[in-house]
């Protein structure tokens, strides 16, 4: 290769590394076009929400290993830089000062109008776990944390426990709704974001976001991200343990996007694999229910070889995987990692009767996302009103693919096709149930 083609092939790579950049999670919030779920003639969202409830109530928590940043000795935020600790908060976010029928005239009746923004009120942090890991020390051949360490630990997570208990019995929802961002995601994003799609499933759960130490800049930020989500798997694991130890809490349903969908799966791989070899059902141990993974930023062989092998789908009722085969950030991530990315998996990458077993034994849907391109073709999943459309329904209604409660089409590959005229208008009337 001469000089001039290396030249050549150095400035696309930067471009791609560009785009990768400004492809990545991290945006303003704005309150996404509402998925259409109450266009019955009668009931529009500003009869729906009332005026009271335009702030989050209850709160949007949070559990983050990520830095603590403080002010006057009191956390305010959290930034990029990793915390050896888990802290949990909570915090309340604002649907904007935007009046309900603007919003409304915008995006139902193609009028001009401004869009409502989520702005992220005063944090409160509830609990810091001690730093992990605790100290130990060996003794008859055993390595074992101190008792006193670990006697800690215990009464911080029961403060965390407790709190989620309160809240569970103060709202009634047994269900926990949590929310996992991917790269380049700012601590506020990945709020703003759970209260987007737990306002539209109904706000018949209790909201927590997982938050991992994502949002460092530059040309190698995506690179330090995908090292601090591998830094959070044994934090994100004690989190969804803690929750399934909850007496009062029945269900745990999970929504990941992009490199969000590593941290996870490794955290649940490992907890399946911990509670079968215990001689007890996953599903059950855990608690959980559906797991939904857009724009999955994973290595398909390695879904095969550590996900499928491990039988991780036995611990749910469905999961659910978003893709777009234009993905332009997971098309350079293939690129980078020289592995085709799931999330921009087409019928090519999967073996000859792969997708059939996957869909009836392993609950296993993959949905592909059509003609979302450009700076939108990675973000979709809360950009597209059709995409969060049907992730609400399959929180809502826990229906599969392809019924009449989820109108999704087939393709004769077997991928569910999600294309921009999702037909909103056959769905049922499924309205905000905002009464406490």
């Amino acid at each position: 290769m001469g000089q001039d083609q290396r030249r050549h092939v150095g400035l696309k790579l930067c471009r791609w590394l560009l785009v990768l950049v400004l492809a990545g999670c991290s945006a303003a919030i704005e309150l996404s076009q509402p998925p259409n779920l109450y266009l019955d003639g009668r009931n529009y969202p500003e009869q729906l929400v009332p005026i009271a409830l335009r702030v989050v109530d209850p709160p949007i928590f949070f559990m983050t290993d990520r830095e603590p940043v403080y002010e006057n000795g009191v956390v305010t935020d959290y930034g990029t830089g990793r915390s050896n600790a888990m802290a949990f908060g909570a915090t309340e976010v604002r649907f904007g000062a935007v009046d309900w029928p603007d919003l409304v005239a915008r995006t139902h009746l193609g009028q001009g109008g401004r869009i409502s923004r989520l702005e992220v009120q005063e944090l409160r942090e509830i609990v810091r776990f001690p730093d992990i890991p605790l100290e130990a020390e060996r003794k008859d051949g055993r390595f074992e944390v101190l008792r006193t360490a670990q006697a800690d630990y215990d009464r911080h997570a029961k403060t965390f426990q407790d709190a989620i208990r309160e809240e569970v019995r103060r709202t009634g929802n047994g269900r926990i709704l949590i929310f996992v961002h991917g790269v380049r995601n700012e601590f506020d994003a990945s709020l703003q974001t759970l209260a987007n799609i737990w306002h539209f499933t109904g706000r018949r759960s209790v909201p927590i976001v997982f938050s991992w130490p994502a949002g460092n800049n530059g040309v190698l930020g995506y690179f330090r991200d995908r090292e601090s989500g591998d830094f959070s798997v044994y934090h994100a694991k004690e989190f969804l343990r803690l929750l399934a130890e909850i007496p009062e809490v029945e269900d745990i349903d999970i929504v990941t996007h992009s490199r969000g969908t590593s941290v996870m799966t490794q955290a649940l791989r490992e907890l399946v694999i911990h509670h079968r070899a215990k001689g007890r059902a996953p599903k059950a141990a855990m608690k959980t229910g559906t797991l939904i993974l857009a724009a999955p930023d994973l290595d398909t062989g390695i879904v095969r070889q550590r996900l499928l092998s491990e039988r991780v789908s036995e611990a749910f009722e469905q999961i659910n995987i978003y893709v777009n085969p234009d993905d332009v950030a997971l098309r350079l991530s293939s690129i980078l990692t020289n592995a085709p990315r799931i999330g921009a998996a087409t019928d090519k990458d999967f073996e000859e009767g792969e997708l059939r077993y996957l869909r009836k034994q392993a609950l296993i849907h993959f949905i592909r996302v059509e003609k979302s391109i450009g700076s939108d073709s990675h973000s979709y999943f809360r950009a597209n009103p059709a995409v969060l459309s049907d992730i609400v329904l399959a929180l809502r209604t826990r229906a599969f693919p392809g019924g009449e409660l989820r109108p999704l089409e087939e393709d004769p590959d077997l991928i569910w096709r999600l294309h921009p005229d999702y037909p909103l208008d056959r769905l049922p009337d499924l309205k905000v149930d905002v009464g406490r």
